[in-house]
């Protein structure tokens, strides 16, 4: 199937986006630290230390993400709880991401989101609760239904043995 290899290629991207991320941050802390300028009166060396902190916060978010990614990788399970959030969080960014970069860089930069936000949709898409190992098959399975769906007479459809609880005959006028 598709899934492990989807959830190996997202991990890398993540990974590499967290680094991409975290590095520019720190770049444009340095330029704002190396020009002194104060832009409406803001302490450069303020805003350097802002710029850098942003860099790691995001950083390690998308390699978190990243993790969470690779971890479904390894285990061939559906992330679930924190992991399952951090995912939506990160396609999420990147749909926002995705529509001011059309905008503001172009349609490479848009492209780009979008190819890792469907990445990211394919991932959580694909672990769908049928799939899981362990999980309970469907009462008429692929062959089919083994019993009948009716009720035997005399059981009273409580549903003790597997069918469903059916309520009584109406009445009838003679």
């Amino acid at each position: 199937m598709v899934r492990r290899p989807v959830a190996w290629i997202v991990a890398l991207v993540l990974f590499a986006e967290g680094l991409g991320v975290a590095a520019l941050n720190w770049l444009l802390g340095v330029v704002v630290d190396r020009q002194d300028m104060s832009p409406a009166g803001l302490d450069p060396h303020l805003t350097s230390v802002s710029s850098k902190a942003a860099g790691v916060v995001f950083g390690l978010c998308f390699a978190l993400c990243g993790l969470v990614a690779l971890l479904v990788a390894l285990r061939d399970r559906a992330p679930s709880g924190a992991g399952r959030v951090l995912l939506i969080g990160a396609a999420v960014v990147h749909a926002l991401l995705g529509a001011f970069a059309w905008g503001l860089v172009g349609v490479s930069a848009f492209l780009s989101m979008v190819v890792v936000l469907a990445l990211i949709v394919l991932l959580l898409m694909t672990y769908d609760p049928e799939s899981r190992p362990g999980a309970p098959a469907d009462a008429a399975g692929p062959a089919g239904p083994t019993e009948s769906a009716a009720p035997a007479r005399g059981s009273g459809g409580d549903g003790a043995d597997g069918s469903p609880v059916t309520s009584p005959a109406a009445p009838t006028a003679p």
